[in-house]
């Protein structure tokens, strides 16, 4: 949270709150994530897991501008998003237990959360998946005049699957209110997203389909909350999509139970020291 510093005297009583509260968030997702790690290490969890760490500002950052009964969708790294938009930790560990208690009843795992009383229409194992689902909870809020808002998270490696496109097309043809958030962790799985997508910046591919196209540092939440908040305000103004491209990191390997080794043949470990510097947490 480099952008401002809780401790600033230009703050308000209400923004220092506000700082806190976030950052408590922020710190609610690591330890969680950190507990799934020891869970699947000492095998106790079944399936497979990927853990967002080092992304957490993203997933506070865009979830403190929405309302309880917007929307999001998510993906296959979704523990955060979950967690940001108020799902319950103990629903949450139940269901990457496989316990009949759990979300979904232990059936979905750690890949398919889902908690509709929260707007939060699913993690997903398949990439880029979800983005259309979030189209689609748009035009519900349009067409019903609810006034809610959709997010599609997705990361770098789903930002040149056919589906996007087609969904930002179809968003930006009937003006709704749905942000497209490119979560650009700058890897999918091994391969670097500079090798694999065609210009500098996804959010350089908005201009094509008549939206605005925001780059924000992922690492700042009180950024990502800035960028995020005035998306849901053209949104909500019937001014049609937005999309945000946060730029962030991950620490850990892409899922639980990939060979560490390769982890060398991507990216070396001064990168993600490098990398780990800017910490939005700042615990290391």
């Amino acid at each position: 949270m480099a952008n401002k510093d809780a401790n600033n005297s230009h703050f308000s009583a209400s923004e220092k709150e506000h700082s806190i509260h976030m950052y408590r968030q922020m710190l609610k997702i690591r330890k969680f994530e950190e507990n799934v790690n020891q869970l699947y290490t000492s095998a106790k969890m079944p399936g497979l897991s990927h853990l967002s760490i080092g992304q957490e500002a993203v997933a506070v950052g865009v979830c403190e501008a929405l309302r309880n009964d917007d929307y999001i969708t998510s993906t296959h790294r979704g523990h955060g998003h979950c967690l940001a938009k108020g799902a319950a930790t103990n629903l949450m560990f139940a269901e990457l237990l496989g316990k009949a208690s759990g979300y979904c009843r232990g059936k979905g795992g750690s890949m398919h959360i889902s908690d509709m009383s929260k707007g939060m229409l699913g993690t997903n194992g398949v990439v880029g998946a979800s983005i259309p689902l979030a189209v689609g909870a748009g035009l519900t809020s349009k067409v019903l005049g609810l006034s809610r808002v959709a997010v599609a998270f997705f990361g770098d490696g789903a930002s040149s699957q056919g589906v996007l496109h087609e969904s930002m097309n179809l968003a930006s043809v009937w003006k709704l209110p749905v942000i497209f958030l490119c979560e650009n962790n700058g890897y999918a799985i091994t391969t670097s997203y500079k090798n694999s997508v065609s210009v500098d910046h996804v959010s350089d591919r908005a201009s094509a389909y008549g939206m605005p196209g925001v780059l924000v540092d992922g690492q700042d939440a009180i950024a990502v909350w800035e960028a995020t908040n005035e998306a849901v305000i053209r949104a909500r103004a019937g001014e049609g999509p937005t999309l945000i491209e946060a730029m962030t990191y991950r620490y850990e390997d892409h899922s639980l139970g990939l060979d560490r080794i390769r982890k060398a043949e991507y990216r070396t470990q001064g990168e993600i020291e490098e990398a780990m510097k800017r910490d939005p947490l700042n615990i290391h």
